[in-house]
């Protein structure tokens, strides 16, 4: 298994094989971009905060004073807390992950734009990688997201999520007087947690979305039977490109449909990697040959 190593930002070489894959995004305005901005302003534009009581695919904070829509995870705690079987929610995970799988996380989800961002400064990267670390969403999911909620009565996973305080504690704490009245001690402590991912994730791809995501654990459920898969012909001569430009630090090779994958679709520019949908391959723009 390999833990770590430090490699220099944005410098790869021309050692890992011959096929030439696309790089990071380095624009802003790359298509992914453009489609993670525009969730991220779907999410909180306010114009539809009439449909606040419907979960939003992806992780976007219910406090937010612009939400349009309620957190999917938010609202698993909060059926937790008056113990009822959450029948719409189910239904809503599993349409969402029948269809796309983990590409929610890949193309919509703010939380992973912005770990996106910071991971782009240059500085020297860490490759981190662990199997059991992998499982800790799993975790996250069933014990803060779930039982600890089910058992307390409070939503423990929202009170320490760090969208939570960049969407919502730190706007209405500047905007409300009597918000910034009522900050204690735990808020300097949901501080210390978001400064630690956020670090985290100058140095690692994605941490959060790797090792500590419930959501993104409930979409993984579905990427071996979701309507988009992805799939590596026999080909393939295993250079590791894949991983070099992948947000979730993975080799597709290995297995086309982790867990882990979120479809953001950059190792598809490769000719051996095909995108499925439905069973039928979709061309991807820019593929090496």
């Amino acid at each position: 298994m390999q833990w770590w190593c430090v490699f220099p930002a944005s410098e790869y070489g021309d050692t890992l094989g011959p096929l030439k894959l696309a790089e990071p995004e380095k624009s802003f305005f790359s298509k992914r971009n453009i489609v993670q901005i525009g969730s991220l302003v779907i999410n909180n534009s306010y114009f539809l905060s009439f449909l606040k009581f419907c979960p939003t695919p992806s992780l976007n904070c219910y406090a937010c004073p612009w939400a349009n829509f309620a957190c999917p995870i938010g609202s698993l705690q909060h059926f937790m807390v008056i113990e009822r079987i959450p029948y719409f929610l189910i239904g809503f995970f599993v349409l969402v992950g029948a269809l796309f799988g983990r590409m929610v996380c890949g193309w919509f989800c703010p939380a992973g734009w912005f770990q996106d961002l910071l991971y782009k400064l240059r500085t020297p990267k860490i490759r981190f990688t662990s199997k059991i670390l992998n499982k800790l969403g799993f975790v996250n999911l069933v014990l803060v997201a779930m039982l600890i909620p089910y058992l307390t009565k409070e939503h423990w996973f929202s009170k320490i999520c760090f969208m939570g305080l960049l969407e919502g504690g730190i706007p209405l704490a500047l905007s409300d007087p009597e918000v910034r009245m009522l900050i204690g001690t735990f808020f300097y402590v949901k501080i210390a947690i978001t400064v630690f991912f956020l670090s985290l994730a100058v140095f690692i791809k994605r941490p959060f979305c790797r090792f500590f995501c419930p959501l993104g654990a409930v979409y993984s459920l579905f990427n071996r039977v979701s309507l988009v898969r992805l799939e590596v012909s026999e080909g393939c001569i295993q250079c590791n490109r894949c991983q070099e430009v992948c947000p979730m630090d993975i080799k597709i090779y290995e297995d086309p449909n982790s867990l882990q994958c979120i479809r953001c679709l950059a190792c598809a520019s490769c000719a051996f990697v095909e995108v499925k949908v439905g069973g039928r391959s979709r061309g991807v723009t820019g593929k090496s040959s």
